[in-house]
């Protein structure tokens, strides 16, 4: 087995070790056993188990960074927010144990920060996609940051929760996440699902290789999708207000009418009122004491 071989097999299984049991509850004798090698061999590639520890939180951190930059990559928002959401699902699925190594509390050895930090990194991304649609809808891009936060702390603790139960599939739970944080408690829709485009390729259990031109291909049809959805919210919306104004002048018409009716009860009572008054001299002038 050659240098390079012998490192990423040590890598590989210090990897497993370290997601079972983490970074105090391995040891250099475990590692090197389960590998068939001495410790100084972990020793000359590593320095020790710090620097072995440390090489395998930063290739998971950057794996997943990966991951989330490319999704983030996408045109319109609501994509970039479901391609994240499947992106950090995907890595849970596929690096199972590496997440595990990630969410633990990272020990400071690990030269590369905490899964806090990772967050941070990626809401750091996140904030330059919100503010750009804060200004477009006209909020204030200066809240970005802190929503940036919570949007990416939302999804983190969904992967941590999912990690361990795995249900619903991970295109459901990627669905409901984006439910909650594009539409709001207030608009949830009672069975959410991805884009057409997203859940066509994210179907099959064996993805296959997609062409540059086919991505492009996707993302138009997407965009157009997306844009003929706004249309029709906005038409609704549109359609809502109307109902609204119609609602409110019917409103304004039967108080109009109420008022009336209450300014001829008057009138009708003051009337019957000078009619006794008148009533009563009357009778004092035909019968007086």
């Amino acid at each position: 087995m050659s240098g390079a071989e012998r490192r990423e097999q040590l890598i590989r299984i210090s990897r497993t070790l370290f997601a079972e049991k983490g970074f105090d509850g391995t040891s250099i004798e475990e590692i090197a056993a389960t590998a068939q090698v001495s410790k100084p061999v972990v020793y000359e590639h590593f320095g020790g188990k710090e620097g072995l520890y440390a090489v395998v939180v930063d290739r998971e951190m950057q794996k997943l960074l990966g991951m989330i930059t490319e999704a983030l990559s996408a045109a319109h928002s609501l994509v970039k927010l479901e391609r994240a959401a499947l992106a950090l699902l995907r890595y849970i699925e596929e690096s199972s144990e590496g997440f595990r190594i990630l969410v633990r509390d990272s020990h400071a050895a690990s030269g590369t920060g905490t899964f806090a930090s990772l967050i941070s990194e990626i809401a750091s991304q996140v904030e330059d996609v919100l503010a750009d649609e804060f200004a477009a809808r006209g909020y204030d891009p200066k809240l970005a940051p802190m929503y940036a936060q919570m949007l990416v702390g939302m999804v983190a603790l969904t992967g941590q929760w999912w990690l361990d139960v795995r249900k619903p599939s991970r295109e459901e739970v990627a669905a409901h996440l984006v439910n909650l944080a594009w539409n709001g408690l207030t608009a949830l829709d009672p069975n959410p699902s991805l884009t057409v485009s997203l859940r066509d390729r994210v179907a099959s259990a064996k993805p296959r290789t997609v062409s540059e031109k086919e991505l492009r291909e996707l993302e138009k049809a997407r965009e157009k999708e997306l844009k003929e959805a706004e249309k029709a919210r906005q038409r609704e919306l549109k359609e809502a207000e109307k109902a609204r104004i119609r609602e409110l002048k019917e409103r304004e018409r039967l108080l109009k009418e109420a008022e009336k009716a209450r300014e001829r009860e008057e009138k009708l009572r003051q009337r019957e009122a000078r009619l006794a008054e008148r009533a009563a001299r009357l009778e004092q002038v035909d019968h007086p004491e």
